[in-house]
């Protein structure tokens, strides 16, 4: 069941991170105006808030913190699959992310 409020648009982009840190080989897989989802090698605990630049095809990106809401296996694999909630906006604007996911 889908308890999603808002549609996701498929983005398949790889984050960029610290090397050897928890977000290296970390990919993203979906975003919407209010989280985004992406797979981990690393479990990342429930409830942990990330910085997150969102570059949204303009000239200054968004910076959001986003909390993560929910962690599960991926495909039989040794990934993890993960659910973010975007929680606040630091640099930017709702109506720009309202804008970009019409």
């Amino acid at each position: 069941m889908n308890r999603r409020k808002n549609k996701r648009v498929t983005c398949l982009v790889p984050v960029e991170g610290k090397k050897g840190g928890i977000f290296d080989h970390t990919q993203t897989v979906d975003i919407s105006k209010t989280g985004m989802g992406f797979i981990s090698d690393h479990k990342i605990p429930l409830n942990k808030k990330i910085a997150i630049e969102l570059d949204l095809d303009t000239e200054n990106p968004v910076l959001v913190i986003g909390k993560v809401k929910w962690v599960r296996p991926f495909n039989q694999s040794e990934t993890f699959r993960v659910g973010l909630h975007f929680e606040d906006i630091l640099n930017g604007s709702h109506s720009r992310l309202n804008q970009h996911f019409v």
